[in-house]
């Protein structure tokens, strides 16, 4: 691994543990070919930390690499103080960033999941045989009984879960005629500014890893008679623990049903291209790696003119994929985002030819509300309106009585 990316990755695991409230008082790395399989780094490395916990007084040590039960095991005896490996500490941060029940429910699941097999080192405060009267033979140990009370609260879980998603799944029906955004990419990224920036709604921001993991929607208005419903979903971690991506399976499904998934990207980051890979990598995991997708190259009014120019070139190189470039702070910053997003929208929206009776003011003004009326002329007693317009609304426009649709695209009023 290049010096540079060790670096980035060494920063990445401070942020993470800076927004798990933890203070970072020393960095040790090592270059292995292959874990050791009794501490992942070397004997002489394990022991050299040793030192340097005891020299620097720390309480927690925290490995940037997935550990197994059996390492995290010995390096907690050799070391005398508490030992996470990255996913244990994304778990912790997870567990005090969810705010809604579902979020938590997701949590905790994940949680539990990645303890399971763990039990021996994390719950070693635990008797392991009970006795006593009433309870003298082979009995059972508490291992065991606290394995089959996980295994239950995973269970437990999961099926809540299901009724969350078939829940979402209803919602999702009702918002079938509008035109559905969903904003992926990596942790801090900007997603939330964008969607601060698009809905000029209240949504929380804040300059750490996670700062929201329930899944925000807004209906945006993007100008013209035009509109979009926009949903920002979790972010994305190089080596997000596979037990997290399960859980939020739920949440994220709002990207499955999405028209166009926009992707955000931080343009000022050197290693972008490398956050993007991870995420198009999870995506791929969820089966997503087919939908539509537009890079959003946020943050660019850190970069000079120079550096943004040499970053387009670059992106109209080497991405097939559409690709627009935006600032969350600037006033005029999203404005090519807006743009994209709206001849999206009419290209799902074909023309139609409605005439209305001229005393149906109501339908004309639904029209108006509800779609974009690229026209209107008055003949006789009627109203002829050509407007681009949701199939949910030309249905339930096609049942009301002095409504004709004179002329239509072939989608419409089909189911």
């Amino acid at each position: 691994m290049p010096v540079q990316v060790a670096e980035e990755h060494a920063e990445e695991l401070m942020r993470l543990a800076d927004t798990a409230g933890a203070e970072v008082v020393g960095t040790v790395r090592q270059r292995v070919e292959a874990p050791n399989p009794k501490y992942y780094i070397g004997d002489g490395k394990a022991r050299a930390l040793k030192e340097e916990v005891s020299g620097s007084r720390a309480d927690i040590v925290i490995f940037d690499e997935e550990l197994t039960p059996a390492q995290g095991k010995n390096l907690e005896s050799l070391l005398g103080v508490r030992v996470m490996d990255r996913t244990e500490l994304i778990l912790d941060i997870f567990a005090t960033r969810a705010r809604t029940a579902e979020a938590q429910m997701q949590v905790e699941l994940a949680q539990l999941q990645y303890m399971l097999p763990r039990l021996k080192r994390m719950w070693t405060h635990l008797s392991r045989i009970r006795g006593g009267i009433g309870l003298r033979g082979p009995g059972e140990t508490q291992l065991e009984t606290d394995r089959r009370m996980i295994g239950r609260r995973i269970r437990d879980l999961e099926n809540r879960l299901e009724i969350v998603a078939r829940r979402r799944a209803t919602q999702r029906k009702g918002r079938r005629g509008e035109f559905r955004v969903a904003l992926v990419g990596y942790t801090n990224a900007g997603k939330s500014s964008i969607l601060r920036a698009l809905a000029g709604a209240d949504v929380f921001v804040e300059d750490r890893l996670f700062a929201t993991l329930d899944p925000a929607t807004r209906a945006v208005d993007l100008g013209a008679g035009v509109r979009a419903v926009v949903t920002d979903t979790v972010g994305f971690i190089r080596k997000l623990p596979h037990h997290l991506v399960a859980s939020f399976r739920a949440t994220l499904e709002e990207a499955m049903d999405a028209h166009v998934l926009l992707h955000v990207i931080d343009a000022s980051f050197p290693s972008w291209e490398e956050q993007k890979a991870v995420v198009e990598d999870v995506l791929s995991q969820m089966g997503l790696q087919d939908r539509p997708v537009v890079l959003v190259f946020n943050k660019v009014d850190r970069l000079t003119h120079a550096e943004e120019a040499a970053l387009r070139e670059r992106v109209r190189a080497l991405y097939p994929q559409p690709a627009v470039f935006a600032s969350a702070v600037e006033p005029d910053g999203i404005d090519e985002l807006r743009a994209w997003l709206r001849d999206a929208v009419r290209s799902e929206r074909p023309e139609v030819r409605i005439s209305i009776d001229a005393v149906d003011g109501e339908t004309l003004a639904a029209v108006y509300r509800e779609g974009e009326v690229l026209s209107r002329a008055y003949r006789d007693s009627a109203v002829d309106v050509v407007a681009r317009l949701p199939r949910q609304v030309v249905n339930r426009l096609q049942q009301r009585a002095g409504v004709h649709i004179v002329e239509s695209s072939p989608w419409v009023g089909a189911s």
